[in-house]
């Protein structure tokens, strides 16, 4: 497996040093080196990646604040040379925490943690069904049945055309288990595409659910969809 991947950082040393680390490690495609957030959130918009290396503290937006802009957020590993962001950079469920200056084993292995996600993934996108755990029971939901799925805070509710289930869990972490015909279109709602009925503007709509679109979504969404 081949990770296509991105490194943003602002110091010169630490670039250089983590770009050289990429380009030998077989298992990496890096496709793009920026020097701030700001330029890299511009590439993000249109172009598909699996892996962002990524600082923390840089001039205009910051780490965090790139990745709070991105409509699908890829695996992360953040680099930094600070201790303090661990639990925060952990809000966002990036892969690994690394900090600076990074030796080469230490590297390797966010590497292969990545690559072991990934593989995850691409086994939890070929099955066709989900569990969830209701009222101390785990009940099969094939993926089919489901509509959409909104996010309630530390929950998630999924619904069905018949049923509504509550689940202790957060979006990105249900997104890495749904097939492809599942898309997130907001921060708060991902939909199953076969069961739109009708598109507006900045709105969709499944079953007599009006759902909202982001802006930052509504192209991946359009560009997902069999238009005439």
């Amino acid at each position: 497996m081949i990770l296509r991947c991105i490194l943003v950082e602002d110091e010169p040393m630490a670039r250089k040093s983590l770009q050289r680390l990429c380009e030998n490690h077989a298992s990496l495609d890096l496709v793009g080196v920026f020097d701030n957030a700001a330029d890299a959130l511009s590439f993000l918009t249109n172009h598909a990646i699996d892996l962002i290396w990524l600082d923390i503290e840089m001039p205009g937006l910051s780490g965090f604040e790139l990745l709070e802009n991105l409509p699908i957020i890829p695996s992360v590993v953040m680099t930094t040379g600070k201790t303090e962001y661990a639990y925060q950079a952990f809000q966002y469920q990036v892969i690994d925490y690394l900090h600076k200056p990074i030796t080469i084993p230490r590297f390797n292995l966010a590497v292969e943690k990545v690559l072991e996600l990934n593989k995850l993934n691409k086994l939890a996108t070929d099955r066709k069904e989900i569990y969830i755990k209701n009222e101390g029971r785990y009940v099969r939901l094939p993926f089919d049945t489901i509509t959409y799925i909104e996010n309630i805070g530390d929950y998630v509710k999924i619904y069905t055309a018949t049923q509504t289930y509550v689940v202790y869990t957060t979006m990105k972490s249900l997104e890495e288990k749904l097939g492809p015909q599942f898309l997130r279109v907001h921060r708060s709602y991902i939909v199953h595409l076969n069961k739109i009925v009708d598109i507006e503007e900045n709105t969709l709509v499944i079953t007599d659910k009006v759902i909202p679109i982001s802006r930052a979504n509504k192209s991946e969404l359009m560009s997902r969809l069999n238009l005439l």
